[in-house]
């Protein structure tokens, strides 16, 4: 599949675009990065291959349109299944994968909680529930390397989007994610030596700064 054309419309700062830079880079993928200008000005491309949701990701493949981030690297999978699998070959645990990748995808509302809500009770329960998650999630990764066992895949590109706003979360609501889930944060230190990974996600506290300036926008501060 040589000839194909790839096109990623993106924003850097999300965590589920994040995913598909990840997938693309993991598989050896040429592709066209195209940055979106969001909330406010989206492309008439975006607006074209994604009517339903119009929001990124969207991945193009020959001119055909592919969104929701999951489902686009379960996608990239399957038609370059001759590179390095993303995704378990055994029923059971790729089942397995799919039930975590749909758990983590919770933590978003929650943490729009932690992010967006002046109102401080509901922040910190938005906090301890955040915290439920992670540490779920943490007894899933066990003493593996990755969630998949010795390599990365489908699980850990779902989650190692969220490490941009792990800082936004811990500042908005004063706690340490590291100090509550020391091993989560160890596999997050391990992801971050992959390329794939390092190249794909953006700097924490910039993604805290537009947080903070969609708060003033917002009226919350």
């Amino acid at each position: 599949m040589g000839n194909d054309e790839l096109i990623l419309l993106s924003y850097w700062p999300s965590m589920f675009a994040a995913r598909v830079r990840i997938a693309l880079e993991e598989k050896g993928l040429n592709y066209e990065y195209r940055e979106e200008d969001l909330p406010n000005n989206k492309s008439p491309l975006l607006l074209e291959m994604n009517p339903v949701y119009k929001k990124i990701p969207v991945l193009i493949h020959n001119g055909k349109p592919i969104c929701e981030s999951n489902i686009i690297v379960q996608y990239i999978d399957e038609v370059w299944n001759d590179k390095a699998p993303l995704l378990p070959s055994d029923p059971y645990e790729k089942a397995q994968a799919r039930f975590w990748a749909d758990y983590i995808d919770k933590i978003r509302d929650i943490g729009w909680k932690i992010t967006y809500h002046k109102n401080k009770v509901e922040v910190e329960e938005s906090k301890n529930e955040l915290l439920e998650m992670l540490k779920a999630l943490e007894g899933a990764l066990g003493d593996k390397p990755y969630f998949g066992g010795e390599n990365f895949g489908y699980v850990d590109i779902s989650l190692i989007g969220y490490y941009m706003i792990f800082y936004t979360y811990e500042t908005c609501a004063n706690f340490s994610i590291e100090a509550e889930c020391p091993k989560l944060i160890a596999w997050v230190k391990r992801c971050l030596e992959r390329k794939t990974v390092s190249k794909s996600l953006g700097d924490p506290k910039i993604v805290y700064e537009i947080a903070v300036e969609w708060k003033k926008r917002l009226g919350l501060e």
